[in-house]
């Protein structure tokens, strides 16, 4: 095993600390605290470098980012920057959204699951290895395969200002948007949506920033 990162051991002791119950019992990494020790363990068994990135666990080799150790409401995770790329033919991996492209989740709930199923973990953080030092990478939407909405269309083309101003976010928020109005099923629900989000649009913001 690998040395242990000292913010990784202050992480499980304390938690992430981005919320209000960091530190507390009620901090989500201390309800999962046994599950995420245990596969600290089997990934760094792997021979990945652990280091801390985003308030959480990261595991990488040469520099490229392999997984990262995730706590969440109703399980605890590891999360593979690659995992779309990963063979899995019993549907092991979860996508995290509908709209994940890339990254992938193999989600635990009790300590025990991640010992019954060691074998296939090993399996999917070599695989994992073995496509970053390959250099795969995963087969991503251009912001011009995204299709827009059939009302946003309408809507930015009888109103410039508003087409001014959503032309001015960057791709990514734009693409944000895109999913968000694309998401409702009914027409009228996106024209509603469209319509509350022009103060957020005016201001340069991404659908879900405050």
């Amino acid at each position: 095993m690998k040395s242990l990162n000292p913010s990784v051991d202050l992480y499980l002791l304390q938690g992430c600390m981005r919320c209000k119950y960091g530190a507390t019992p009620d901090c989500k990494v201390h309800r999962w605290g046994d599950i995420l020790d245990a596969l600290r363990q089997i990934i760094l068994d792997c021979g990945l470098v652990e280091e801390f990135k985003w308030s959480h666990p990261c595991y990488s080799m040469k520099g490229k980012n392999i997984a990262v150790l995730g706590a969440f409401k109703e399980y605890a995770s590891i999360n593979f920057f690659k995992g779309a790329l990963l063979s899995d033919p019993d549907q092991r991996l979860t996508q995290p959204s509908e709209n994940s492209q890339s990254g992938r989740q193999y989600r635990f709930t009790h300590v025990s699951q991640v010992w019954e199923q060691i074998d296939f973990v090993k399996a999917f953080m070599f695989e994992a290895i073995e496509l970053e030092a390959a250099g795969r990478k995963v087969p991503v939407k251009k912001h011009e395969d995204y299709e827009i909405p059939a009302e946003l269309k309408e809507v930015l083309q009888n109103d410039l200002k508003f087409a001014a101003a959503f032309y001015a976010l960057t791709p990514g928020r734009q693409r944000s948007y895109f999913l968000y109005f694309s998401q409702a099923k009914q027409s009228a629900t996106r024209y509603s949506r469209i319509e509350k989000s022009r103060d957020r649009i005016f201001a340069g913001k991404g659908w879900n920033e405050m």
